[in-house]
């Protein structure tokens, strides 16, 4: 196995022992990027100097002998870890892109985002800003390839960083998730994506796309490794107006065990099973019934106020994303893609009424969805209802004629997350008959984030996850370093 195979929970293991060091990891994984990125394109910039350095300190730090070094057992798991951010992301010294002509000529960010500065602190080595979906507004990133099947869409807008880790191009990333984003391409490339509460990872330094709805999270290969970012990044910044303080004495990493008795997992008996493609809801049927063989009881569930999802969300999230770009929108309107400038146009149509009417039916489904999780630990459902199509296709038609667009159809079972502010976590749970990767969403209460990923973490014990994306790399192609 080569060192970029590593999970990173493997990877922290090998370096605590001195098996492996940071360098020859974050040199690996370099060399990864440099073989996958022509047929991917998941990144924006590779920091390959930046990278070494990070790696050569974090080596220095912990080689025995040195001056003040602290013991192995002393320092994190994220110590000398690979680490790829969304390129919404601010880092001292780095443009932020945000994968849009608008910020062409961007001047490198002045200072550290809260998340990427605790990353920092915690010795991780950043190799590079993944691309987004311009500005974060929509579920396709069409500059990056699916890990599977570059022909087909990699899921937005946190397609780069999903396919980063997928391709084993980055040993975590990060991403943000205002309808979907971290989930929707975690799902359709075959990792775990984790929507946290609202307000538990600080947002200070992340260009914003919805402030009311915009969560940072991790996208890992294991359910081990979320949690393992989650205690890094989790925490109070009185930066972010929307920070929560501090939950006392969380730990995010789940036991090691699959016993999950005693767990009730609620499975909706209306709208996650709706429209959705029968490979995916018999694989994640199948998931579910894999939870109740670990001990979990299941219990059905009734999504409340279903109706108004679609519209809270867009009322909610189109007018603020226009309220962020009103200067730029009025002074070089020909720089937005024309899918993003239509939808920002569209928002400075909206009243302040039609806004002031989502805001209240979000607080109604926040209530709503509090008392039915008062039943459960957990929601299991599909994180999207198709896997990945080809790039180009615009619709969807399902087997009872009625037909919507793609965009609509990978956000209509993530949004819910994001409006109610509840954690949201991806996992995926086989692949369809083409190959591609499907996923199941788990959905907690407020500030349950352990729970959520004790669920995940036991099914993903009961069936092992696979390796990376088998990434076709051109022969003879780039493979030196970067």
């Amino acid at each position: 196995m080569q060192p970029y195979e590593l999970t990173l929970a493997a990877a922290a293991e090998e370096i605590r022992t001195r098996r492996l060091s940071p360098v020859e990891l974050v040199d690996s994984v370099l060399d990864r990027i440099a073989r996958t990125e022509p047929s991917l394109q998941a990144y924006v910039t590779v920091t390959a100097e930046r990278a070494r350095a990070s790696a050569r300190a974090a080596e220095r730090a912990t080689a025995p002998g040195t001056p003040g070094a602290p013991a192995a057992s002393s320092y994190g798991p994220l110590h000398g870890i690979p680490v790829a951010l969304k390129d919404l992301i601010d880092v001292a010294g780095v443009a932020t892109t945000a994968s849009s002509r608008v910020r062409a000529d961007h001047p490198v960010a002045a200072a550290d985002s809260t998340v990427a500065a605790r990353l920092a602190e915690a010795g991780t080595a950043l190799v590079g800003k993944t691309h987004t979906h311009e500005f974060a507004y929509g579920l396709t990133t069409p500059q990056t390839g699916n890990a599977w099947d570059p022909g087909r869409v990699a899921g937005g807008s946190s397609g780069g960083s999903a396919v980063a880790v997928a391709a084993a191009a980055a040993t975590f990333a990060l991403g943000t998730d205002t309808g979907g984003s971290i989930r929707v391409p975690a799902a359709l490339n075959g990792v775990v994506g984790l929507k946290p509460t609202y307000g538990l990872v600080p947002r200070h330094g992340v260009t914003s796309l919805s402030w009311s709805l915009d969560h940072v999270g991790p996208l890992t290969r294991t359910v081990e490794d979320a949690a393992l970012v989650m205690s890094v990044l989790a925490g109070h910044d009185p930066r972010d107006p929307a920070s929560l303080p501090t939950p006392p004495g969380v730990e995010y990493r789940p036991l090691p065990g699959a016993d999950l008795t005693g767990v009730r997992v609620g499975v909706p008996r209306n709208y996650y099973f709706e429209h959705v493609d029968p490979e995916v809801e018999v694989a994640v049927r199948g998931a579910v019934k894999q939870l109740e063989a670990l001990g979990a009881t299941l219990v059905e569930v009734e999504i409340p106020m279903t109706r108004y999802v679609q519209a809270t969300q867009w009322g909610l999230m189109v007018p603020e994303a226009t309220a962020y770009h009103e200067q730029t929108l009025r002074s070089a309107p020909e720089q937005y893609g024309a899918d993003i400038r239509v939808l920002l146009e569209a928002g400075a149509l909206m009243s302040a009424g039609d806004y002031l009417r989502a805001q209240r039916a979000r607080t109604l489904m926040r209530q709503a969805w509090l008392r039915m999780l008062d039943d459960v630990d957990v929601i299991a459902a599909p994180t999207v209802p198709l896997t990945a199509v080809r790039t180009g296709q615009e619709v969807v038609v399902w087997p009872d004629g009625t037909s919507e667009s793609v965009s609509d159809a990978y956000v209509r079972l993530s949004a819910p997350a994001d409006i109610t502010g509840v954690p949201a976590l991806s996992v995926p749970v086989g692949r369809d008959a083409a190959g591609m990767p499907i996923g199941m969403q788990l959905l907690g209460r407020p500030l349950a984030e352990a729970m959520v990923l004790r669920v995940g973490h036991a099914y993903e014990e009961a069936v092992p996850a696979r390796g990376p994306a088998p990434v076709t790399v051109p022969a003879g192609g780039p493979g030196g370093a970067l």
